[in-house]
């Protein structure tokens, strides 16, 4: 009798626990060398790897940042920032703020930032969000 108690007391935990929602999101992108200063990722273009990138969420209406996060893309040019709540009364995106490279460091207007949709109440399952790559412009002497 005393397992069976404790084995419903078990099952009721889990089912708890698998129904608690997700208290945060991450988001993944990816930081490329435009090294034919085309403005997109090409076949030529290069994944850096030690960029510095700044998740950045202001408030719809009034454009007060309200938080903020800053990461460092691993080998692969991939950067993954942690940020906690839903931010659907915020427009957030990522941002260029460091090359490590100084024959590639021009933050070029057009793809300096990606947007992401930082909300449950959107649809998407995921508490993973995709960013679109952000990109640096190579010297154009080089």
């Amino acid at each position: 009798m005393a397992a069976a108690l404790w084995l419903c007391a078990l099952a009721a935990s889990v089912a708890v626990a698998a129904a608690a929602p997700p208290v945060g999101f991450t988001i993944q992108g990816r930081v490329y060398c435009d090294t034919c200063r085309a403005g997109f990722v090409t076949s030529a273009s290069e994944y850096i790897a030690g960029a510095k990138v700044r998740l950045q969420c202001k408030h719809f209406d009034s454009e007060e940042v309200k938080h903020q996060v800053e990461g460092v893309t691993d080998e692969s040019g991939t950067y993954r920032l942690l940020l906690e709540d839903d931010h659907q009364e915020e427009i957030c995106e990522v941002l260029l703020l460091e090359s490590p490279r100084k024959d590639c460091a021009e933050i070029e207007g057009r793809r300096d930032s990606a947007r992401v949709s930082l909300t449950r109440n959107n649809g998407m399952a995921s508490e993973v969000r995709y960013a679109n790559p952000i990109g640096f412009l190579r010297d154009a002497d080089d």
